[in-house]
């Protein structure tokens, strides 16, 4: 059989991009389970808790009535509305409809704004550790992820004078996460002000991920959006709604910016799934928003569980995660390499974390990332698991 590095025709960008070492792990699970082990899953960033009824019965709907046809390519009126109202709602902020675009979950508006903005040679500013697809969509448009490192003195984020001391003439933006994936930690809301302002100084963009902005815990609702009408933002309804396979999310951008995006969409994706559209409308009825706070209201019962537990065990948490459902844990302590250290959790005590391999070099070898977007019955079973397996190891 032909293997990749044989085929000719090969793009040479994809020497930028690296495997995703997570689904490694994943797999490695998934064998473990077929032989009749019990696996605990703290690895992939996935709710555990589904979409509520009310959004599976507006699916079901738009099916039996056969609203099955493509959407606009910005997508349903009605529901670039609904977002609207949520911003004014919760982060009042007004964002006309006009400048919202639904995407075919985040990756899509992802891959819309660099698509838009990013040259061959343009390098975008971003915190190491960062979620590595984004910086793998920027490298798709033969752009570069120029990553800072961004230790717990700075919340594991970028800083304006990080952005200042970083920027050249080659640079041509920042591409955020408030909250980040994998640290949950987000960026103070005067520090990111901080950092548009600069941006702005320099005639760049700034676009910010907000994908886990729903699950932010410990500070009042606050968007990117209200810093100005050239900040660009991507959402999602994967996480705090709960439809992480239904592939739906939306992209904010300025006026001028909407023409040129509705052009790549209408190219990439035509639309969005109509009847993840249908569903995601229901996403705002005042009965699903009421058991979305809920359900945030368990994550973060879960973190104020598992953060002192993993402190206990010996792993460092030197800031706490205000966001998102991830912990960015230092096991320096415990073990000299991330990645051996989490398949020889997995192997020896069912248990799947994410070692830092995938989010940067500066934490390769010493943090992982623990996702407690699982069951508080799971995560305490993982905890006795874990002590188990690391008195075993001393």
């Amino acid at each position: 059989m032909l293997q990749p590095e044989q085929f000719a025709g090969l793009a040479t960008r994809l020497d930028n991009i690296a495997p995703f070492h997570v689904m490694e792990l994943a797999k490695m699970a998934a064998d473990l389970e077929r032989q009749g082990r019990h696996i605990i899953h703290m690895g992939i960033g996935e709710p555990d808790f589904t979409a509520p009824q009310i959004v599976i019965d507006a699916a079901s709907r738009a099916m039996a009535d056969g609203r099955l046809q493509y959407t606009s390519a910005t997508g349903l009126p009605e529901l670039r509305q609904a977002i609207s109202g949520y911003y004014r709602d919760r982060y009042r902020v007004d964002v006309a409809p006009s400048r919202i675009v639904v995407t075919a979950g985040a990756s899509a508006a992802l891959l819309l704004a660099c698509a838009a903005l990013v040259e061959k040679g343009a390098e975008l500013l971003m915190s190491d550790p960062c979620y590595p697809c984004n910086r793998h969509f920027v490298a798709a448009f033969d752009g570069v992820a120029k990553m800072i490192a961004s230790g717990p003195e700075h919340r594991f984020q970028l800083s304006a004078d990080m952005v200042r001391d970083n920027w050249s003439s080659t640079v041509r933006g920042v591409l955020l996460a408030s909250p980040s994936n994998p640290t949950g930690t987000s960026i103070e809301n005067a520090e990111l002000r901080r950092i548009v302002e600069t941006v702005r100084e320099r005639g760049g963009f700034t676009i910010v991920d907000e994908i886990y902005n729903g699950l932010r815990h410990d500070a009042e609702p606050f968007s990117a959006l209200s810093l100005g009408d050239d900040v660009i933002v991507i959402n999602s309804f994967s996480k705090y709604f709960n439809m992480t396979g239904w592939r739906l999310g939306w992209l904010v951008v300025p006026e001028q910016l909407v023409a040129s995006i509705e052009k790549l969409a209408q190219n990439l994706f035509i639309c969005a799934s109509s009847v993840a559209q249908h569903a995601g409308l229901a996403c705002f009825a005042p009965e699903a928003l009421a058991i979305y706070e809920e359900r945030k209201d368990e994550f973060r019962r879960r973190r104020d569980y598992i953060v002192p537990e993993l402190q206990r065990l010996g792993f460092r948490v030197p800031v706490m995660p205000d966001g998102a459902f991830y912990v960015y844990a230092d096991c320096s302590a415990l073990s000299d390499d991330a990645d051996r250290f989490t398949r020889e959790m997995l192997e020896q005590a069912g248990v799947v974390m994410v070692p830092g391999l995938d989010f940067g070099p500066s934490t390769t070898r010493t943090h992982v990332r623990i996702s407690y977007a699982t069951s508080m019955e799971n995560l305490r079973e993982a905890v006795a698991r874990l002590e188990k397996f690391l008195s075993g190891r001393s």
